[in-house]
Order: structure tokens, then C-alpha cells, then sequence
């Protein structure tokens, strides 16, 4: 008899989200979806606000990555000011999303991730965790700790504090950076390189220990799209967006980010409140594309820091033309982790980065404006449309883990499909349908803000036990 398999939730990721596989009579699986099963909606309740309040508010949709919403909400602020914010402030605001980078990417490679890599996908669960990590490995969980802790007192020393930092705004931003707390990021970062430089190290070692998962993880043809400098260069804050193919052919080139909506549609399905965007000139859901640090290395030329491209040629070797699993998510955060300290170091270099000279003062200029950043998953579009008075009337977010939705439903359905069997069916089979989605490190709680139908079940029981009614939907 056919059956259904539904793993809820899924651990190790931001958000709350459930999967549900379809087995046929042989036990083999049919179909598999990754539901996401909260819903926020911070575009409706962010209209009738200032649009100068945007990068605060936006800054609450996640704990995770409330940087890269403050950058693209503050450079969706720039547009409706129709200004160029000071050199100053771009390398401020670059060097916070650096630490971003370095903090987010820590994070999941090493808390979220490593106890599979570390422990083995078929390992005790109550030990597949970062404590269990910390006990088998714990300099591998102390570098992680160490890398995260990096990231984080970047932000903490331009924003003052580390979550939901309040300043990056429209126009700029708040304060400049001292002498001092440069000295301070500037002698952190060594550390940060040798760790890893160890850390690819060791991880390029093992990476043959896992080429069953890396052959099955998300391992298909799609398109890959991320911001890229006027060079082709690896570009996380700013530039223009560039579309790759499978092949590593160039589909789309230099795309006017505020101009999004004319190649990148949403799609909505009942049964998941996560949007499903697609390249709009091969239509849905044949427009799938990738996002974040797999698509960034793959549409990008060079990254342009020396270490950082040395690595980027090595990783290049993975595929004939794009990298296509998605298993190599991990790898190219370890890539990004490398270039982001390197960028660092050269940005506090910069003699610019100490003026004093951060806030381009002016009033609306404009009705509608739209800012992009490269969050740790993916680009993230910020759309705004406001009323003569700067009070917002339409807001539109398109989220890097959006984007991702339809490759991550196909990736759910292949790795289902390679390794779970309904008639033997083990905890380990189902981790790994799990560590599938960990690869693209969801933020669920950013990308929830598409209203759809979720099934619901409601069930009536009087005093003694009895069901009296019930009312079923989807």
C-alpha cells in the first residue's frame, strides 16, 4: 500500500519547515515537498511606516542575518533619495557585510552542518550536534566558535552591537570608524586566516569520504545568478547581476538589479507559504535558478583577493562547466569565509575608510526604489514604492531562500529517491533528506511572506473523549 513519510520538522536550519515524501506500492518515493509552515508577512505590516525606519524594522526579520537586510533596505533608502552615498560609507557599510559573511557562513558550516560531515549522516542523533561535535572534534568546534566570534565583533564594533545593529541607514551611515576600533578588527584577522586555511585543508581531505552525498545532494542542472563587479568579479554589497547556465555559459549579463521584476517572476502553490521565483524568459517552473555562495563562485570571473582565487580555481575542477551539486554549498563558504577576511584586511588598509565624511543629507527624490545586497544565502532584493510624504504604500522582498524553493524541492525529490526505501526505512536515510536542505542553509523565518493555503485539521472532542465534528482544508 502506498504511503507517506513526513519528517517534521527539520532540524538544523532557521524557520520551521516539514517534509513530506510519497512512496508507491513498492516503498519507492514519487514525489517529496519541502513545505515551509510559518508565515510572517513583514511586507503588509510595513506599509504606512517612514521608509527612513526601513532598515530597522527589516533588520527584526531574522536574528541570523539582520545585516544583509539593514545593506539592501538602506540601499532601497539611497534610491528614494536618488543619491550616492560617500566613498566612506560604502567601504563601512562593505566591511559590516563582510562580517556578515564570516559570522553566517561560520555558523552553518560548523554548527549547523560539520556533525554530519564530522560524525556521519547515520550517527547517533542525540549526539549529531554541535555539543556531540565539541566532544569528538573540539578544535574544529572551537575554530568554528572562533570564526563565528570574528564576524560578529565586526558588526558589533561599527554597529554597536551585534543583532539588529542600528546603523546603516538611507543615505549612509550613522558614525565613522576610529583609529582605534580599525586597529582592533585589522589585529583579529590573522587569526581568522590561519583558521581557515585549516579549515579548508581539512576539509578538502575528507570531501572523498562523502562523494555518494555529493553526487546526489541537489546534483542537477539549473541556472545560477548573482551580483558580480563590472569586471566579472566576485561582488557581495553591490554591481549588477549575472545569469549562468549549467555549461558555465553566460545567459544573462550586467542586469539592472532595480529593474528585477522584468526577468525574475513569483510564483505562488497552496501548500507552502514560501514564494517560488523563476527566470522569467524559460517560464515556471522551468526558470528554476540557484542563489548564494554556489551560485556566486559560479557566475563569478575571479574573486579578486589572491588566496581566494587560488581556491576558486581548485573548486572550478568540481565540474566541467558550472558546480553543480549543491553539497558544495559547504565548500564555497569556506571560499567566501577566505575572501571576505582577505577583502577585510584590504578595506581597513584603505586610508578612506577613517573619514569622517558618511551621510549624503537630502529628502525623497524619488517614488519607488529598489536595493540589492548579497546576503549570506543569495542575493536579496529590496522593493519600496512610498507616497509623497516617505510613508511607504507597497513593499516587495524578494529573499535569497526564495529563490532557492524550487531547487530545493528538487533536491529533497533526488536525494529521497537515491536513499530512502519505505519497506527498511532508517533515521539515517532520513537525515540525509534533511542534510540536503542544511546545504542551502534555509533562513525561513526572512523568506516567509508569500500568503498561501497550508491543509489544516480541526477536530472537535467533547468532555468524555468523543469526536463530535471535524472540518479538513487542502
Amino acid at each position: 500500500m502506498a504511503q507517506r513519510i513526513v519528517i517534521d520538522p527539520v532540524t538544523r536550519i532557521e524557520g520551521h519547515a516539514k517534509i513530506t515524501l510519497h512512496l508507491n506500492d513498492a516503498g519507492d518515493v514519487d514525489e517529496a515537498r519541502f513545505h515551509v509552515t510559518e508565515f510572517r508577512g513583514f511586507e503588509k505590516f510595513c506599509e504606512g511606516r517612514p521608509f527612513r525606519e526601513m532598515p530597522a524594522i527589516t533588520a527584526r526579520i531574522c536574528g541570523i542575518c539582520p545585516v544583509s537586510h539593514i545593506m539592501a533596505s538602506a540601499k532601497a533608502g539611497d534610491a528614494l533619495l536618488a543619491v550616492e552615498i560617500p566613498e566612506t560609507a560604502v567601504l563601512l557599510r562593505r566591511l559590516m557585510n563582510l562580517g556578515q559573511i564570516i559570522q553566517s557562513h561560520a555558523l552553518s558550516f560548523f554548527h549547523l552542518s560539520s556533525p554530519d560531515l564530522l560524525l556521519g549522516y547515520d550517527s547517533d542523533p542525540a549526539k549529531r550536534n554541535i555539543l556531540g561535535l565539541a566532544a569528538v572534534e573540539p578544535d574544529v568546534a572551537r575554530q568554528g566558535i572562533r570564526l563565528r566570534q570574528l564576524g560578529q565583533q565586526i558588526i558589533e564594533t561599527l554597529g554597536g552591537r551585534r543583532i539588529h545593529p542600528s546603523w546603516a541607514v538611507a543615505g549612509g551611515v550613522d558614525e565613522p570608524l576610529t583609529a582605534e576600533a580599525r586597529d582592533r578588527m585589522r589585529a583579529s584577522l590573522p587569526e581568522g586566516l590561519e583558521t581557515i586555511r585549516r579549515t579548508l585543508d581539512w576539509y578538502k581531505r575528507g570531501m572523498s569520504d562523502h562523494q555518494e552525498e555529493a553526487q546526489s545532494f541537489g546534483n542537477f542542472p539549473s541556472l545560477f545568478l548573482g551580483l558580480v563587479t563590472p569586471d566579472g568579479g566576485l561582488e557581495h554589497y553591490d554591481g549588477r547581476l549575472r545569469i549562468v547556465d549549467a555549461q558555465g555559459h553566460t545567459v544573462a549579463d550586467q542586469l539592472d538589479p532595480a529593474r528585477y521584476q522584468e526577468y525574475l517572476g513569483e510564483a505562488v502553490e497552496p501548500w507552502s507559504y514560501l514564494k517560488f521565483p523563476y527566470y522569467k524568459p524559460l517560464g515556471y517552473p522551468g526558470g528554476m535558478y540557484r542563489v548564494g555562495p554556489l551560485a556566486r563562485l559560479n557566475v563569478a570571473s575571479q574573486c579578486g583577493t589572491p588566496e581566494a582565487d587560488r581556491e576558486l580555481a581548485e573548486f572550478r575542477s568540481l565540474g566541467r562547466g558550472a558546480v553543480l551539486s549543491s553539497f558544495h554549498y559547504h565548500y564555497a563558504r569556506l571560499i567566501e569565509i577566505l575572501f571576505a577576511l582577505e577583502r577585510a584586511a584590504e578595506i581597513l588598509d584603505d586610508p578612506l575608510v577613517l573619514g569622517e565624511d558618511v551621510m549624503a543629507n537630502a529628502r525623497r527624490s524619488r517614488y519607488e526604489g529598489v536595493g540589492v545586497s548579497e546576503a549570506p544565502r543569495g542575493t536579496l532584493f529590496h522593493h519600496y514604492k512610498v507616497h509623497k510624504g516617505g510613508l511607504l504604500s507597497w513593499v516587495n522582498m524578494l529573499i535569497a531562500t526564495g529563490q532557492n524553493n524550487l531547487a530545493m524541492n528538487q533536491a529533497v525529490l533526488q536525494i529521497a529517491r537515491r536513499f530512502v526505501r519505505g519497506k527498511q526505512l532508517t533515521e539515517g536515510m532520513l537525515n540525509r533528506v534533511e542534510a540536503g536542505i542544511r546545504a542551502f542553509d534555509p533562513c525561513l523565518s526572512c523568506s516567509t511572506h508569500a500568503m498561501g493555503e497550508m491543509p489544516m485539521r480541526v477536530q472537535l472532542f467533547g468532555h468524555d473523549g468523543a469526536l463530535l465534528d471535524e472540518r479538513t482544508r487542502g
